[in-house]
């Protein structure tokens, strides 16, 4: 408490941004800011005319609603230097309706549960399958992102995303209709140190345990 209270004191004012826009924060990624806002990477590159996906700088001002949508504003408020907000991930309300998963992979969990709210790592060997833990519809498929090698996302509905990183090749493409328990890539070691499946779920875009939903 005594933390938060001092880093809000010594924190400097932002501007607001108008609606459909994001400010970004230190440590966020391209595809984070995507998630949470329920878009996919491409989208956000696009409209921001973004030519690579990890450049981008602290205190930008992103566009994530479409151009022209009514929710957003005519123009962003300017950029200006940011200060970093910590993020908490946040447990799913219990009148949320849950979702049920699959294991994406099968292999020792590497993580221990104290780590679990970032996702979980999962042992295999180069080259097994990866499924999909429910279906849903894939709004990205690539290796733009810093840190998370060749990565999937799938949007399962309004609520949940799962992420799939680290793969060796992936097996569907942005836009696609999984189905769930169908393979979707092939583990691998890609933007990391060793052979593993980083799996995470996002309520809402926010990061919570994936073993409160596996069987």
């Amino acid at each position: 408490m005594l933390a938060a209270t001092l880093a809000a004191c010594s924190s400097t004012p932002e501007e607001p941004v108008g609606t459909g826009y994001y400010r970004v924060q230190k440590g966020d990624t391209l595809y984070r800011i995507a998630v949470n806002n329920g878009q996919s990477v491409n989208n956000l590159a696009r409209w921001n005319n973004l030519k690579d996906a990890t450049a981008i700088e602290v205190g930008q001002v992103l566009r994530v609603k479409p151009p022209g949508s009514t929710t957003a504003s005519s123009k962003p408020a300017p950029a200006k230097p940011a200060t970093a907000q910590a993020t908490t991930p946040t447990p799913v309300p219990t009148a949320a309706p849950k979702i049920a998963l699959i294991w994406p992979a099968k292999g020792p969990e590497l993580k221990t549960s104290a780590t679990r709210n970032n996702g979980i790592d999962i042992g295999g060997d180069k080259g097994s399958p990866v499924v999909a833990a429910a279906a849903g519809k894939v709004v990205y498929a690539g290796e733009g992102i810093r840190g998370y090698g060749k990565l999937l996302v799938i949007k399962h509905n309004q609520d949940y995303l799962t992420a799939y990183a680290h793969n060796n090749n992936l097996l569907v493409n942005e836009g696609d209709q999984v189905s769930q328990g169908q393979k979707i890539a092939t583990m691998g070691d890609s933007g990391a140190d060793r052979v593993m499946l980083h799996f995470e779920l996002r309520y809402k875009g926010k990061a919570v345990d994936p073993t409160d939903f596996l069987p």
